[in-house]
């Protein structure tokens, strides 16, 4: 009888043992396992805000030529937001949502309406198959929305997805960006992973190019020990633009290595490469010896001579890696990551290679306080329609303080500071801060995360 019992015993322990729990695998976009352990309980947020603003830049230009600006302006705007998380026996579910409505009396052209969302999903759906979903989506107009920082209700790193990070100009952008992975654990050391994806940034201005692209990406991961696991991936992108501008592939390869120090503390990295093929539209100056016979006069703008377009294709290789070294708290993390990648570009500069770096800290577990802080930086080399360098740095800071039972006073400041090179006008700086009044539906400080 108990031979029998120790036969049954391990007959139930040999799947569960097939059940991954090592440190997170950031090629496959995961946030730090730790994040994944607590529940967050879903809290609504309102707040009412006075805000000042500098550095408005529009799309259009003025009589003279210029590009529609303003710079100190004062307005006000209310903000309404969702966050949480909550585990089901085979089900876990994170949301993160936050919609904001601004009005600047005296620069109603800068006006209107922002929302972001993310979410994450994981459904088990026996002991050795999981199901993710990832969505980031919303849309804004002044300043890309703060979602590619760790987010303590969201199982996933939004810095793996295609989220607009560096538009420059303050127009409506519709984005979204999708991805699903079905992960296959044949053992408790050995995973596979198959995904794919969609995304869009859709912008309203016919003189910005829109993008749209899919993704699809497999992975073998090995557990070495406990605490350390490495891997291998390989993905395909596709990027496509408005207009018939061009088009860009990627073929990349990369390796990876995740490491968990303590419950707390993980160290994950991938490394390697990106083939890259694009072909974009590019004017072609007309040969002299044709000018000499359509345009005797040698100047062609009194000839009316049409604009002369080619396709010009390219191929090139880059480097394809990142890094994320977190720390995890009960109810916020602290993270400082890097990176390098091939990004569609924000509008303006499409094919990019851009070099990324960030550090953030957020943490809600306070009495009666709640603040969230990063830094953001990127250099990029755009390889598509317009060859040149552009960046910017940005820096965020919020903070809530419970005054009394549901009411907290809550305060902001973000400023970023656009940079090129190549282009002296992309040069900028500008700033927001506001400070205001937020409700929260439990007896705990304005949540920023």
């Amino acid at each position: 009888m108990k031979l029998l019992r120790a036969f049954v015993v391990f007959g139930l322990a040999l799947p569960a043992a097939a059940q991954y729990a090592g440190p997170s695998i950031l090629s496959r976009g995961e946030a730090p396992a730790a994040m994944a352990s607590p529940t967050v309980d879903f809290v609504f947020n309102l707040s009412l805000t006075g805000n000042y603003t500098t550095g408005l830049l529009g799309v259009a230009t003025n009589s003279q030529g210029q590009l529609q600006s303003r710079s100190g302006v004062f307005g006000y705007g209310a903000t309404l937001g969702l966050s949480g998380s909550h585990r089901w026996r085979h089900t876990s579910l994170g949301v993160s949502y936050s919609g904001s409505f601004y009005d600047y009396p005296n620069a109603t052209y800068f006006a209107g309406l922002s929302q972001g969302l993310s979410l994450g999903l994981t459904h088990q759906f026996t002991r050795h198959i999981l199901f993710t979903v990832r969505e980031s989506a919303g849309v804004y107009t002044q300043f890309p929305p703060a979602t590619v920082t760790l987010n303590s209700s969201v199982p996933f790193d939004p810095s793996q997805s295609y989220i607009p990070t560096t538009d420059f100009y303050d127009n409506r952008t519709i984005y979204s960006s999708t991805l699903a992975n079905l992960t296959y654990q044949a053992s408790t050391r050995l995973s596979f992973t198959i995904g794919g994806g969609y995304f869009m940034d859709q912008r309203r201005s016919r003189d910005l190019y829109s993008a749209q692209g899919h993704i699809a990406s497999a992975d073998a991961q090995y557990r070495l020990s406990r605490r350390v696991t490495a891997g291998a991936t390989f993905t395909y992108d596709h990027f496509g633009f408005s207009g018939g501008a061009g088009s860009s592939d990627l073929y990349s390869e990369t390796v990876s290595l995740s490491s968990r120090f303590t419950r707390w503390t993980e160290l994950s990295l991938f490394g390697g490469a990106s083939r890259v093929t694009s072909s974009f539209e590019q004017v072609v100056p007309i040969n002299p010896a044709f000018l000499a016979i359509l345009c005797p006069s040698g100047v062609v703008a009194t000839c009316n001579l049409p604009s002369t377009l080619a396709i010009k294709n390219s191929l090139f290789w880059a480097p394809d890696f990142g890094i994320r070294l977190s720390r995890s708290f009960e109810r916020g993390v602290a993270y400082l990551s890097a990176g390098e990648a091939i990004t569609p570009g924000n509008g303006l500069f499409l094919t990019s290679r851009m070099e990324t770096a960030s550090v953030g800290y957020g943490y809600s577990g306070l009495r009666r306080w709640s603040l969230n802080t990063g830094l953001y930086y990127s250099r990029a080399l755009s390889l598509g329609n317009i060859q040149g360098g552009y960046g910017g740095l940005s820096a965020s800071f919020s903070m809530s303080h419970e005054l009394f039972t549901h009411v907290s006073f809550v305060a902001s400041f973000s400023s970023t500071k656009y940079q090129s090179s190549t282009f002296s006008p992309y040069n900028r700086l500008i700033y927001t801060g506001s400070v205001g009044l937020g409700y929260s539906s439990k007896n705990i400080p304005v949540r920023f995360f």
